[in-house]
């Protein structure tokens, strides 16, 4: 007969380990199931980069894995300038104006989980299986193609965007400075993020959004013709970019599962909700799910069970308004860009030079993004 854990955490990506090591740490005992989220990502080279809020920061230096990541894998974000489609249209945020060290850090992601892997090694209460344990509670963290939410009968709302995201890891030929870059224009988001790999201080993670058809077209074209598109669309504010390795794509869409937790399981990152890249804020997301079942579960009465209904329901209230306003935000910011008439175009680039003039509100709006 298979022994029982506490805790039967479905997925292996960075929500999925962090959860791990967060609820071994409150000494329950904690079974990883892989694999999870990072497996439904193209095959070789992992070119992604995580932002970072100050929140998710202090979550990884709780678990005591951020001191330990090497300092080129974590570059921070100093300054970040948002461009509109139209001439002199733009809004910028600096760590300075905001009282704050820096607006986020980007984060190479395969030395993350490597890290949250390597933690999990001298985790007391924590082991690795292939397959599932009895369990108090399952926590799935299986990512947005999730078996084990769709077995539980979760209506997942999903609307396709249309469009794909192409990640890159590039090379330019003047520092970044620590700034972040990203253009909206219709139909298209381009984010140049500031990285230390390959190269110190000259290094970016590109995070390029586009229709489907104009995806693969750019994905089809050789790495010159690409980079050549690639200096057209970023104006050359960067300086002069190239590739520095392969490219990855995959599909955008917005998705909801309700409801994100029942008798004896929960949902947690994108298993749970998935938003669109262009705030960077889909692993921030996650992270703040994780902080937030920890917490509900360290509060719990002591009769109560750890799989008890009502008490999943609070993790399923304290992360219901985050990730819908998340999620509506991006959604609205895409939906308005993607427009093409005159009118909204004129409106939208207006409304982002108003912002940049509207301090206040310009540091409501970098507050939220840090996770404040």
């Amino acid at each position: 007969m298979k022994q029982s854990v506490d805790i039967l955490v479905r997925g292996d990506g960075a929500v999925g380990r962090s959860l791990a090591l967060a609820l071994s740490a409150q000494g329950l005992r904690v079974a990883l199931l892989g694999p999870g989220g990072s497996a439904q990502l193209p095959r070789g080279e992992d070119v992604r980069a995580y932002a970072l809020n100050a929140t998710s920061v202090a979550l990884l230096r709780e678990l005591r894995v951020w001191e330990a990541l090497p300092d080129d894998a974590r570059t921070p974000v100093y300054d970040m300038c948002v461009h509109g489609d139209q001439p002199g249209a733009k809004l910028a945020f600096s760590a300075w104006q905001q009282g704050v060290r820096e607006l986020a850090y980007i984060v190479d992601a395969a030395a993350l989980e490597a890290q949250l892997d390597m933690a999990l090694r001298f985790a007391p209460h924590v082991q690795r299986v292939q397959q599932p344990l009895p369990a108090a509670l399952d926590a799935i963290c299986e990512g947005r193609d999730s078996g084990s939410r769709a077995a539980r009968g979760v209506q997942l709302e999903r609307q396709p965007y249309g469009h794909r995201a192409i990640a890159a890891r590039l090379l330019a030929d003047r520092p970044h400075d620590g700034v972040a870059r990203q253009w909206f224009r219709s139909p298209d988001v381009l984010a140049l993020l500031p990285f230390d790999r390959p190269v110190q201080a000259a290094s970016y993670g590109l995070v390029w959004s586009l229709p489907e058809a104009r995806a693969q077209a750019l994905l089809a074209l050789d790495d010159a013709a690409f980079e050549s598109a690639l200096m057209e669309a970023s104006e050359g504010q960067a300086g002069m970019l190239r590739l520095a390795g392969e490219r990855q794509s995959w599909p955008l869409a917005l998705s909801r599962a309700e409801p994100v937790s029942g008798e004896g399981w929960v949902l947690l990152g994108d298993a749970a909700h998935q938003v669109h890249p262009l705030a960077g804020q889909g692993l921030n997301l996650g992270l703040a799910d994780v902080a937030a079942l920890r917490d509900v579960l360290e509060a719990r009465e002591s009769w109560r069970p750890l799989g008890d209904e009502r008490l999943l329901r609070r993790y399923a209230r304290a992360r219901a308004l985050p990730n819908w306003a998340m999620g509506e935000l991006t959604d609205a910011l895409l939906r308005g860009f993607a427009l093409e008439h005159p009118l909204p175009a004129r409106l939208r680039n207006q409304g982002l030079s108003l912002v940049d003039r509207l301090g206040p509100v310009k540091r409501w709006l970098t507050a939220r993004a840090l996770g404040q």
